[in-house]
C-alpha cells in the first residue's frame, strides 16, 4: 500500500514488550521502566491479529521487537502465528542477545527468519556501564548460539557514540575481516535520556569514512549505506537518520506495545488498535500508512514523541 507521498508501506515493526533485562544509557534511565498491568500489553492473539491485519494491508516483512522481546512470555508462539500468515515474506527479530543461548534454537524453529543483535561496545567494562545490567560474554555467546541453531545474514547494531565508543571503530570493522556478519553504526537520535547530552556525542556516520577511508562502497540494503573492506567476509552499514535521513525512502509502521499505531518513530500521533477486528482494524491500519508524516524534524529539534525508545518498539 502507498502513502500519501508515494512511498510503498510494507514493513511493520512490532513491538511485543517495553520490559528490558538491561537499562542502556541513552534508552532508559537506571530505574528501568514502571511495569504496566499484564492487560496493558498486547496479547499473543492480539499481536498475531495485528501482524495479519498488516499483511493484509501490503505488509510483507515484520520485525519483532521491545524493549527486549526474548523477555516476553508467548513470544514463540507470537512467532509461530506470524510465520502462518500467508501474505508475510519475511519475519525478523531485534534483541540485545543476552538470551539467545536459550532462545536460538526455539526461535529458528518458530519461524523466525532473521535476527539483529545490539552490540555497543567489545569492551566488557564499557559495555557493562552503558547497559547497566549486561555482559558482553552473554551477547557473543549469544552470537554463537544464533549460527549453530542456522541464522545466517547477522546484522551487529552499534550505537555510534562520540566519547563513548568511537575509538572501538576500527574493532568492530575488524569483525567483518573474518565474519560473514554485516557491523551497522547507527547515528544517536536525540531522544529520551539522550536528547539532552552535549553535541560531542552525536557523530555522523561520515565520520567512520574519515577514519577508514579503505572502505569500499557497495550496494545498499534497506536504509544502510553498505561498504566492505577489501578482501572482508564481511560488510559494514552505515544508518544515517540526522545526517542523511531517509525519511521519502521509509516503507515501515509501528506498533507500540499497548497497541498503538505510530507512522513515524518521532511522531506524536498514534492510533489506537486494541479492541478492533476485522475490516475495522484493517481500516485503521491503512489510515495509520495514510497519515503517515512526510519526514521527522530531528534536524531542528529533539524527537516529538514523549515516548522512549524501549516503549515504541527499537
Amino acid at each position: 500500500m502507498r502513502d500519501q507521498y508515494g512511498r510503498t508501506v510494507d514493513y511493520l515493526r512490532l513491538s511485543v514488550t517495553d520490559l528490558c533485562n538491561y537499562r542502556c544509557q541513552y534508552c532508559m534511565g537506571p530505574e528501568g521502566v514502571e511495569k504496566r498491568p499484564h492487560g496493558d500489553i498486547l496479547t499473543v492473539e492480539e499481536c498475531v491479529e495485528i501482524g495479519a491485519a498488516a499483511a493484509a494491508c501490503g505488509v510483507k516483512k515484520i520485525r519483532l521487537t521491545g524493549g527486549e522481546p526474548l523477555v516476553r512470555r508467548g513470544l514463540l508462539d507470537i512467532c509461530r502465528g506470524l510465520r502462518a500468515v500467508p501474505e508475510l515474506e519475511e519475519l525478523c527479530l531485534t534483541t540485545n542477545g543476552s538470551l539467545l543461548p536459550q532462545m536460538a534454537s526455539p526461535l529458528r524453529e518458530a519461524g523466525v527468519d532473521r535476527l539483529n543483535i545490539s552490540l555497543d561496545s567489545l569492551r566488557p567494562d564499557r559495555f557493562a556501564a552503558m547497559t547497566r545490567l549486561g555482559r558482553l560474554e552473554d551477547v557473543l555467546a549469544g552470537i554463537r548460539a544464533a549460527e549453530d541453531a542456522g541464522f545466517t545474514g547477522l546484522k551487529l547494531d552499534a550505537v555510534l557514540i562520540g566519547g563513548f565508543n568511537d575509538d572501538e571503530i576500527g574493532d568492530f570493522l575488524d569483525l567483518t575481516r573474518e565474519h560473514p556478519w554485516e557491523v551497522r553504526f547507527i547515528e544517536l537520535m536525540p531522544m529520551g535520556p539522550c536528547a539532552e547530552w552535549a553535541r560531542s556525542c552525536f557523530l555522523t556516520g561520515e565520520e567512520i569514512l574519515k577514519r577508514y577511508p579503505a572502505l569500499q562502497q557497495i550496494p545498499a540494503g534497506g536504509v544502510a549505506r553498505r561498504y566492505r573492506l577489501p578482501g572482508a567476509a564481511g560488510t559494514v552499514g552505515l544508518i544515517s537518520p540526522l545526517s542523511r535521513d531517509f525519511c521519502g525512502q521509509c516503507r515501515r509502521i509501528r506498533v507500540t506495545a499497548d497497541g498503538k499505531l505510530k507512522g513515524c518513530l518521532h511522531s506524536r500521533e498514534e492510533i489506537p488498535l486494541r479492541g478492533l477486528h476485522g475490516a475495522e482494524l484493517e481500516a485503521a491500519i491503512r489510515a495509520g500508512i495514510t497519515q503517515k508524516p512526510p519526514r521527522h524534524h530531528l534536524t531542528d529539534r529533539p524527537s516529538d514523541t514523549p515516548r522512549t525508545m524501549n516503549q515504541i518498539g527499537g
